[in-house]
């Protein structure tokens, strides 16, 4: 179920495991197991993205364009 999938991609992503901090940024994009926080979203794809997953790192993009859980900023979303 979603919400015991995003404990265990919490527990993984403390340790700093990336594809389990991607997939708990989507959870939290999506609201899926977990409420609805594009900041924390945001802070969880950064994690990822630093450690080249690069669907986190254009998730990230996207946020930052649209202003999605961060300042807007056209300039970081092109970074």
């Amino acid at each position: 179920d979603d919400r015991e999938a995003a404990r265990l991609y919490g527990l993984a992503a403390e340790e700093g495991i990336a594809d389990a901090q991607f997939n708990l940024a989507v959870m939290c994009a999506q609201g899926k197991g977990v409420p609805q926080d594009d900041r924390e979203a945001a802070r969880l794809y950064g994690l990822a993205a630093e450690e080249g997953i690069a669907d986190a790192q254009f998730n990230l993009a996207v946020m930052c364009a649209q202003g999605k859980g961060v300042p807007q900023d056209d300039r970081e979303a092109a970074r």
